[in-house]
Parts: C-alpha cells; structure tokens; sequence
C-alpha cells in the first residue's frame, strides 16, 4: 500500500473509487431501461456499441488533450460534464424519449474515453517510478471495486427507486470526485528524458508489443461478451441468475489480487506480469469451456470463475505501468489513448466476429479460439521480458555527475602524503566523509584510501 502514502495519490485514487462506482450505475442501468421500454434487443444492443465508439473514435483525440491541457484540470471538467448530462434523463418518461437516453449514454462515454488517458497519464507524476506496480494495482482494484458495487446498485436503484434517484445519486459521485481531483496539487510535467525506451512515443518495440497484446485481449473479450451468456445457457443450462452469478464473482479475484500486488513489499516487472496474466487467462479459459465435458456442478464454476478475474488485473496492470515507464511525460496521453482505441476496437471486432461465426463454427470451438487468443498474448508479451535497447542519443552520453565514480579521492577524503624527515598521524576518509587519525604503527598495516560511492547502486539519485 506504499503509493497511498502519497496524498495526491490518495486523493486521485478514492476520486476514481467513486467514479468508476458512479459511471457503472449508470452504464449499467440505461442499457436495462432501454430494454424496458422498448423490449427489442436490438435497440438494447445499439445502447451498448453507443458506450463503445467513443472509446475507438475518440481515443486518439483525447489522448492530444492529456498531452496538451493541465491533466488535474481536464479530469475535473470531465466529471464536471459527466454530471451536468445526467440531468436530461429527468425528462425521459416513454419510449419517445429514447434519443435523450441515446445522446446522455454517448456523452457519458465520450467522457470516459478522456479520463482514462488523462488520469494514466497523469499518475507517474505523482509518485516515484518504482510505485507505478503497486499504484496501477491499486487503481484496478478501484475499478473492480467500483463495479462490484455500482452495477447492481444501478439495477436495484432501477428496480425499486426508478431513474431519477440513479440520476440523483450518480450526480453525488461525480461531484465528490471533482473536488477531490481539485485538490490534487498536481505532478509538475517531466521533463522530456532521452532515455525513455523507443523515443517516448509509439515509436518504440516495447510500445508496439504491448499494444499488439492489447488487440488481441481485446478481439477474446468482444467474443466472450457476446458468447458468454449463451455458453451458460447451453452447458451449464443456467438463465439470468447464474449469469449475473458468474460475472458478478469475477470481481472477488480481481479485487484480491489486486490488493495483493498493491502491497506487495516487490512486485515483478510489468512484462512478467503480462505474459504470467495472459497466460494463465488464457489456461483458466480453456479449462472453463471444456470443463462441462467433465461436470456442470455450479459451485465448479463459481470457484473457476473467482480465479478467472486474478489474471485479468495482474495483464492490465502490467500493461499500464509498461506504458506509463516507456513513454516520456509529454507522449502519455497519445499512447493511452491509442491504446484504449486499439483494445475497444478489437473488443468491436471480436463481437461481430461471434456474431457472425458462432452458428456456424459453435459456441464453444469459438470460445476455445478465445483462450487460444489470450495463449497468443501471453507470446506476444514474451518480446516485453527483453530489457530495451538504449535509446541512440544516450550511447554516448557521459555519467551523470551525481552517479559518477570520482577519477580521484576529495580531499576531505584523500590521505595526506608522510613527511618523510618525520612520521606522523595520517588521516583517512571515514563512513561519515570525516577524517580518522592513526598512528604511525597503525599506519604501517594500512593499504591505501577507501574511496566511497555517493550512493549505494541500487538507489536512486535525483539531481536538484
């Protein structure tokens, strides 16, 4: 838990806690209203790829914003429009009023599509580079948290209270999230390092690879949001209740490992993490499709199903600190906002590639091509376990001068030369940068000037 000692982490993370609770009421109860009053699929379906352009559409642009604008201030005005376009959904009584509902749920998306890049982005600033693991953990624990709590709630809220407590609540959260991020003294913006791996940007293998795993996570999460329910469906021969079972479950395992990495006194580097997560996503997956062949007992999949969520936090936490070490400060929110554009876009294709294969390919050959997706990731990320490459305009730059090793002792430290007409006490450098005086006995034992390192190799020095 070593990042929440840092207040404006503190404050960035519970605003995320809140938010993320706040935006999945809402995403999660406009969908089911517009089921209610319309009874088509096909127009509840419209509801959830109106949450998902954005993300594709809009990711690159929102990225420019975060490399652009004060980062602090743009996710303050974000959640400031997150609540502002509640108040249309006030007016929404019948089936008419299904364009308001359209337009508040492509808003809200659009909105989120631009605080993910800024608050990625704006994360390194705020503490020391050898928290990013932790503090992304942190962060994913937030966001499962976060739906565990606000998707039902926005169910039952539905149910019972109707839209506009949603509305009334929802509104609370996006304005305790805006005063909390306001009182973020801000990162001050690094300066542009010439040794960020590939240049900073997208131009860097390490960039292109991560974002290669991304497609592919991706495309297997657009098939199993469309297969999933069918799947429970036809093999285990559940409905509604066991679906929201499972799905609902999957949060147990994120938030525990999530919060293990978060205190973890070590954590691996974030390409061990991706390919350990991919990997084992893609073994656990596998074992679920197939296992009906062996036994539908729910409690089974209850349990594989609190496993199944593990995985996922540790690959997107690996993901995101990789990103955030990769890139320089000033090319963080392009890189973010590439990549939540390349993941939603390929979780787009991989819906209409289920869509379209499933009848004729079935559920579960296409569910096993899934996992095989995330085994191809876990490949993928191994390109991530090499140690990059110095960037050119660094091979020959000097030592920093607070690293260097001196090319001769400080005279604070020097041994002062004997006289040879007669002996006297020497002085040498002690631990402190002090000076020792030693008898001439002592002296004939002596073997020269211990010279000290101004910091031990594993540290890290920061120039004034």
């Amino acid at each position: 838990m070593r990042p929440l000692r840092h207040r404006d982490f503190r404050r960035l993370w519970l605003a995320g806690l809140i938010s993320d609770s706040g935006d999945w009421l809402l995403l999660v109860a406009l969908p089911i209203l517009v089921y209610q009053l319309t009874g088509s699929s096909l127009q509840t379906s419209f509801a959830f790829l109106i949450e998902l352009a954005p993300a594709v559409l809009l990711g690159p642009v929102a990225g420019h914003l975060a490399d652009r604008w004060d980062r602090r201030r743009l996710l303050v005005t974000v959640v400031t429009v997150q609540a502002a376009a509640l108040l249309p959904l006030l007016f929404v009584h019948d089936r008419g009023d299904l364009p308001i509902l359209y337009a508040v749920i492509a808003v809200e998306a659009a909105a989120l599509a631009v605080f993910g890049p800024a608050r990625n982005a704006l994360l390194p600033t705020l503490i020391p580079a050898a928290e990013l693991v932790p503090a992304n953990a942190l962060l994913g624990f937030g966001q499962n948290a976060g739906r565990l709590v606000g998707g039902p709630l926005g169910g039952l809220l539905l149910a019972v209270s109707g839209l506009p407590v949603i509305v009334a609540v929802d509104l609370v959260t996006f304005l305790a999230a805006g005063l909390l991020i306001a009182g973020v003294a801000g990162g001050a913006r690094e300066a542009r390092d010439p040794q960020t791996p590939g240049g900073g940007g997208l131009g860097g293998r390490r960039v292109w690879s991560a974002l290669g795993v991304a497609a592919l996570c991706g495309t297997a999460q657009g098939i199993f949001v469309v297969l999933f329910v069918v799947w429970v469906a036809r093999e285990l021969g559940g409905g509604a209740a066991e679906t929201g079972l499972l799905r609902g479950v999957q949060a147990i395992g994120a938030i525990a490992l999530g919060l293990l990495l978060a205190a973890a006194r070590r954590t691996p580097a974030p390409g061990t993490l991706i390919a350990a997560g991919a990997g084992a996503f893609g073994l656990l997956s596998l074992t679920v499709w197939n296992g009906p062949l062996v036994t539908t007992a729910l409690p089974v999949y209850v349990a594989l199903f609190i496993l199944v969520g593990a995985p996922g936090v540790v690959m997107i936490t690996g993901l995101v600190s990789l990103l955030q070490q990769e890139t320089a400060d000033g090319a963080r929110g392009k890189v973010f906002g590439v990549f939540g554009a390349v993941f939603e876009g390929s979780s787009g294709a991989g819906m209409l590639a289920a869509g379209l294969l499933a009848d004729r390919l079935g559920v579960v050959p296409l569910l096993n091509g899934q996992a095989l997706l995330y085994l191809a990731a876990a490949a993928t990320a191994t390109a991530l376990l090499r140690p990059a490459k110095p960037h050119p305009a660094t091979a020959t730059a000097p030592p920093h001068p607070a690293t260097a090793t001196p090319a001769e002792p400080h005279p604070a430290t020097a041994t002062a030369p004997p006289r040879p007409a007669k002996p006297h006490p020497v002085a040498s450098g002690d631990a402190t940068g002090g000076a020792t005086v030693r008898t001439p006995a002592e002296n004939a034992n002596w073997s020269g000037p211990v010279i000290r390192e101004p910091a031990c190799r594993g540290d890290t020095v920061h120039p004034d």
